[in-house]
């Protein structure tokens, strides 16, 4: 089945990732960073809840709860884009279009700051459903341990939830969910210490 008729579902966990074509560059400076995150919110915090994220020199990882029915028709009628019952309008497919949009929208800020055309992202974006308790913990951790890859300190890794995670400043991620599923933020750390190999 083509990945762009997979609809996220509301009320649904989906770890949603991509990377720049051929695993070229997508962030060049911290600036890029800070807009793409300043992007994250504008098009996501209506229609979804952040659990975690990371955001590397070529790819980003989100963890995200598709909001329930009710609060993305609210966004709809408050868009006045009232949603059709199938199709690309529908509202089944507004969490995936304002995941678009934010790709969209970063891709042609890039292009006229970096002088370049064309797509920067892999189309489309993926996503992977979440199917259990276990499953959405290993995915919190997979995700902030990514910065490993790049031989860089996760724990202080600035463009990762989990720094925002362990602060006590304002965030846009469901810091006490988060360390709810983990029990405690005791557990959340030691969880997230463990060296894992997990691949997705």
């Amino acid at each position: 089945m083509d990945i762009r008729m997979q609809n996220l579902e509301s009320d649904c966990f989906y770890h949603i990732y991509n990377r720049g074509v051929n695993g070229n560059k997508i962030f060049e400076e911290e600036e890029n960073y800070m807009f793409f995150m300043n992007k994250l919110a504008k098009y996501l915090q209506n229609v979804c809840d952040v659990y975690a994220y990371c955001l590397m020199p070529n790819h980003f990882h989100f963890l995200i709860k598709i909001k329930s029915n009710q609060e993305l028709l609210n966004f709809a009628n408050k868009e006045r884009k009232l949603p059709k019952n199938s199709g690309l309008h529908s509202l089944q497919n507004l969490a995936s279009k304002q995941i678009s949009k934010l790709i969209s929208s970063y891709t042609q800020s890039y292009n006229k700051v970096y002088n370049r055309h064309g797509p920067l992202f892999e189309s489309p974006f993926k996503r992977k459903k979440i199917d259990s308790e276990q499953y959405l913990k290993n995915v919190i951790i997979y995700i902030h341990q990514n910065p490993i890859e790049i031989k860089r300190d996760f724990k202080k890794y600035k463009f990762s939830s989990y720094p925002a995670i362990l602060s006590t400043l304002k965030t846009n991620v469901m810091r006490n969910e988060v360390v709810e599923l983990f029990y405690d933020l005791e557990n959340l750390i030691f969880c997230n210490d463990k060296i894992s190999d997990l691949k997705f």
